[in-house]
Parts: structure tokens; C-alpha cells; sequence
């Protein structure tokens, strides 16, 4: 590669990422769109099974069957954040007087000036102010749904057309085959690991709240969504999923017991479905290599922050499969792949 040419591709790289990061929030909602348009997809195939259905039903009743489902299971999740959020706002003073707490026994048990130290800066704490600014965080990305919906009807629209506008830019070339191969793997292993991703998080998220409602934490159903979210995250998603709950046991009783009831029982169901039920379901349908996973999850965390982390791994077994259909990227998609090997 000549200098002229490096020269070009850092430019290139450089220009991309700006782009990314000054119109995250247009980029990120039109994202999702696609991701919604997915699960639209596969909710609709998997209607396509039955055979009265299929030949009863257009397509566009089934997508918009599709999308009621999904909006009303929104719609159900935003209520039970805001709720929960406003109940746990309700009782921040009794949180805070816990912290004095905790820090005095454990100050009193290990004889050390450091949970002093740590005393003095949680002095200011204001526990009604982070709920309030979690609040708002959710708040926003739930303000975006429509918008989302705004990019997601446009692209069903599109898909009516789509097809036959592909094959008048590509027929010529010959490569109309290969564009809707690239087009229907990315829809495949996108939609697939979107649709065991889930239901991996569904079940832990379950599971966490089943202990959590049983150990006494307030709102539990608020900290079974976060741990069914943050899942999405890869490797370091299940362990923050586990410690925002057990820190917070210690806001709430002002003891070391349901703290380290919370962090054991969280953290082996973490443990267990992250070691045992999500390599038989997911097995190696990603093809990604885990330190690729991990770089992918902090360059597009930079990026977007914590969207960014959950969109990584869409994101990235989109680029292989693109980078591994043409000669010029194909090395590429090799270093990225698991095993050396593309399908």
C-alpha cells in the first residue's frame, strides 16, 4: 500500500467516525429502525409458518400485527420504569441515611480511615438526583420511538420496491445474485441473533427477578428490565447487570447480607445462563472472534456510548458477512471471523 493510498484510508476512517459521532442522533434512531424492521421481519415469518395465515393474510396486516405487538410491549416497559423510578424517588432519604450506615459498620469493623474518606464524599449524595438523571436517560431513548417508527415505516415502504430497484442497478453487472445474498444473510444472522439474544435475556431476566422480589428489593421488576438490557451488552454487560442491583440492596437496608445475597444469586444465574444456556442456544451462528466482540464493544461504546455497546455486535457480524463477499475485504472479514473460516 503506498503512502498516497494509507494516506487516503486513514482520511477515509477518520472522516467515518466524525460522521458517526456528529450525527449519532440521526444515525442511531434510523438503526434501530432497521433492527425493528428485523424483528418485524421474523415476527412475520414465523406467522408464514401457518399455512391459512399466509395465504389469508397480506403481508402489510402481518407487519402491522407485528408492530402493535411490539409497541404495546414498549409501551408496557416505559410504564413500569416510569413507576418504578418515581417509587424509589419517593424513598431516597431512607437510601441515604443507609449509606451513613453501611460506611459506620464497616468503618467500625475493619478499624480503617478510608470509609471515612469515603464518608466525607458521599456527604453530598444525593440519591434523588441519580434517579433523576436515569430517568431522564431512559426518558430520551424512549423519545426517540418516534422517530424510530418515522424510519421504520419508510423502510417497509421501500421494501415494496426494493427488490426490483436492485435488479435494474445490477442485472447488467451480473451481481443482483450476490447483492440479494449479502442482503439475506445479513437479514439471517441479524435477525437470529437478535431473536436468541432476547430470549437469553428474557430468562435471565426472569430469574433475576423471581430472587430479587424473594430477597425484598424494592421494585424488582425495574432491576429485572436493566439486567434484561444490559445483557445486550457483551461481556461486561451480565456484570454490571449484577452489581446495579446488589449495590443498591445496600441503599436499602443499610446491611451487608442482602448485598451479598443479591451479588451470589444474581451473579450465578449470570453465570449459568451465560456459561451454559446461551453457548447451546446461540452456538457459533456470530462468527465473531471475542476479542474482535470486545474491541467492537468499546470502539462503538467511545462512539455512542452505552446504544453504542448494544448495537456492536449487530453491527459487527453485519461487517463481516458485507466484507467477506468481496476480494478487497475479505482478509478482513478472516481477522474478524472466530475461527478463520467464513460461511
Amino acid at each position: 500500500m503506498t503512502i498516497g493510498k494509507t494516506t487516503s484510508f486513514f482520511i477515509l476512517v477518520i472522516s467515518i467516525v466524525y460522521i458517526l459521532m456528529v450525527g449519532k442522533n440521526l444515525i442511531i434512531p434510523f438503526v434501530f429502525a432497521l433492527l425493528l424492521w428485523f424483528v418485524i421481519r421474523e415476527i412475520r415469518r414465523y406467522i408464514d409458518k401457518s399455512k391459512w395465515l399466509r395465504q389469508k393474510l397480506p403481508d402489510w396486516v402481518k407487519s402491522l400485527f407485528a408492530s402493535i405487538l411490539i409497541l404495546a410491549f414498549l409501551g408496557m416497559i416505559s410504564k413500569i420504569i416510569t413507576n418504578s423510578i418515581k417509587g424509589l424517588s419517593k424513598s431516597y432519604k431512607i437510601y441515604e441515611a443507609n449509606v451513613t450506615d453501611v460506611i459506620e459498620k464497616i468503618n467500625t469493623t475493619f478499624n480503617v480511615d478510608l470509609m471515612e474518606m469515603a464518608r466525607d464524599q458521599l456527604g453530598d449524595f444525593d440519591f434523588g438526583v441519580l434517579l433523576t438523571a436515569l430517568f431522564n436517560s431512559l426518558s430520551d431513548i424512549f423519545s426517540s420511538a418516534f422517530i424510530i417508527i418515522i424510519y421504520a415505516l419508510f423502510i417497509f415502504l421501500e421494501e415494496v420496491n426494493f427488490t426490483s430497484k436492485l435488479r435494474a442497478m445490477f442485472s447488467e453487472t451480473g451481481k443482483f445474485e450476490t447483492i440479494i445474498e449479502i442482503l439475506n444473510r445479513i437479514e439471517h444472522s441479524v435477525s437470529q441473533y437478535l431473536g436468541l439474544k432476547t430470549l437469553v435475556s428474557l430468562v435471565t431476566g426472569t430469574l433475576s427477578y423471581i430472587a430479587l422480589y424473594f430477597i425484598g428489593i424494592d421494585s424488582p421488576e425495574f432491576w429485572a428490565f436493566l439486567i434484561f438490557l444490559l445483557n445486550f451488552i457483551p461481556t461486561i454487560g451480565s456484570l454490571i447487570a449484577t452489581l446495579f442491583p446488589a449495590v443498591f440492596s445496600l441503599l436499602q437496608f443499610g446491611e451487608i447480607t442482602p448485598f451479598v445475597l443479591v451479588l451470589v444469586i444474581v451473579g450465578v444465574i449470570q453465570l449459568a445462563v451465560g456459561n451454559i444456556l446461551e453457548p447451546k442456544v446461540m452456538g457459533n451462528s456470530l462468527n465473531i472472534s471475542p476479542l474482535v466482540a470486545i474491541l467492537s464493544l468499546s470502539f462503538w461504546g467511545a462512539i455512542w456510548g452505552v446504544t453504542g455497546m448494544i448495537l456492536s455486535v449487530p453491527i459487527t457480524v453485519i461487517m463481516v458477512i458485507v466484507f467477506s463477499h468481496f476480494d478487497q475485504t475479505r482478509s478482513v472479514a478472516l481477522l474478524l471471523s472466530e475461527k478463520g473460516k467464513l460461511s
